[in-house]
């Protein structure tokens, strides 16, 4: 075969075979493929996109690429549950030992943030001590015998995908549905599941920004996984306002940690325990919404939430009572009277790494300390003079810098129609 020849057929608008795609990503992972042609295709990929076959054929050989998890008998089914990425989406935090308290093992292989979407690992980080490089054999026993682990990928997962990722990124060809269907799943069937849920943001606070390419990637992932024998489950939440009130790495662990000891700010509650419910349905441990929902809720009533999540920081080496710093506040002031209307979420994430707490390029330093607690959401009445958000930096903001962000929060005459958090939920079998 030729790299060209596999290019150019993309690039006309044909379908790869099984054997095309192999060979072209096996060639790459070795290094016969130079990166300019990998990126050829990669834009082929992009324009003219991909049949259903392909992807299932493409994901297959970048998860072959690498190692996949095998684990020893046990009733307790094995799920993890995926986030497109979001502004204020700490879910993963609250989630993993909710499911680890009902019989589930989570072994749950996280990301770094890139741009204004927060990494759970560099939330997890902002906990003194926590470690985010398990080895697999340190996640496998940890999962075994705590029920839960939240760690960073490791070179033995997909390395194709570890590769392709990097060159995608400087390329501007992550915007594919193809890509990063191949992308994510790949990756998560990696660890052996039985089940997943996949929470895919809809929003400005995220990638995906209308309803409708939200739905493609969730129908095509969730098909892929259920062709993989993976019992596969998606969501579609709503970002068009940043989830919770805390923004940030330190402040969002704290958030996180109040919803599990039964606080916490509703709509992080809320989406928690509908992502927390399919998972158990997925699982087969519960056949009812609701009553899973109950049974979660009274996890995070009782504190046994709390309890797991600090069980895994310390096997994790980190100490959940251990002081999480954070910086000095600046308060934002509302200059008029009026109903919140808009809650600009992409804009506050921008914030967030503006301030140190994000990274604009891989290796960009975080501020764990830095952040933005929201004081207002979309539909409420406020008055003049009233506490927008507090920002949370050592070295107080310009400003004008001030004046741009409170243009981020929207205040009018009218209350706004609400769209709800839980937009669709999307099975193999249908929405």
């Amino acid at each position: 075969m030729h790299a060209t020849e596999i290019i150019a057929k993309k690039r006309d608008g044909k379908s790869l075979t099984k054997e095309e795609i192999a060979w072209f990503i096996r060639a790459y992972v070795s290094g016969e493929i130079p990166d300019y042609q990998m990126a050829a295709l990669s834009m082929a990929i992009c324009i003219r996109g991909m049949h259903e076959e392909e992807i299932y054929a493409l994901s297959l050989e970048m998860l072959e690429s690498g190692t996949t998890l095998s684990w020893p008998e046990d009733d307790r089914p094995l799920i993890d549950k995926h986030s497109t990425g979001g502004v204020g989406d700490k879910v993963s935090l609250v989630l993993a030992p909710l499911l680890a308290c009902c019989e589930l093992r989570v072994p749950m292989i996280s990301g770094r943030g890139l741009g204004i979407t927060g990494g759970t690992l560099d939330k997890l980080e902002a906990i003194p001590g926590f470690r985010t490089d398990l080895t697999l054999e340190q996640l496998q026993r940890q999962v075994q015998e705590i029920g839960c682990a939240i760690t960073g990928t490791s070179r033995q997962i997909a390395p194709a995908d570890q590769k392709w990722y990097t060159l995608r990124d400087v390329t501007a060809t992550v915007p594919s549905l193809a890509l990063i269907t191949s992308s994510i799943m790949c990756k998560k069937l990696a660890e052996g599941l039985d089940a997943l849920i996949l929470d895919v943001k809809c929003g400005s606070g995220t990638s995906m920004q209308n309803v409708e390419d939200a739905r493609s990637l969730a129908q095509s992932m969730v098909s892929l996984g259920s062709q993989m024998g993976v019992a596969t489950r998606a969501m579609i939440t709503n970002m068009e306002q940043p989830l919770g009130r805390m923004l940030g790495n330190a402040v969002e662990v704290n958030e996180a940690v109040a919803t599990l000891e039964g606080g916490g700010p509703r709509g992080l509650r809320d989406i928690s325990l509908a992502l927390g419910a399919e998972a158990l349905l997925a699982a087969g441990v519960e056949s009812d919404f609701q009553v899973a929902e109950r049974r979660l809720e009274t996890l995070l009533e009782t504190g046994h939430g709390r309890e797991k999540f600090a069980q895994m920081v310390t096997a994790q080496g980190g100490s959940l009572d251990a002081e999480r710093k954070v910086a000095k506040a600046t308060t934002l002031i509302a200059k008029q009277a009026g109903t919140v209307t808009q809650i600009h979420a992409g804009r506050f994430g921008r914030a967030v790494v503006q301030l140190g707490g994000g990274r604009q390029e891989l290796g960009d330093l975080i501020d764990p300390s830095v952040g933005i607690e929201l004081c207002v959401e979309i539909g409420q009445e406020v008055e003049e003079g009233q506490l927008l958000a507090r920002i949370f930096a050592d070295d107080p903001p310009a400003a004008a810098w001030l004046d741009h962000l409170r243009e981020a929060i929207e205040i009018g005459p009218e209350r706004p129609t609400l769209s709800p958090l839980v937009m669709e939920h999307i099975t193999e079998t249908g929405n």
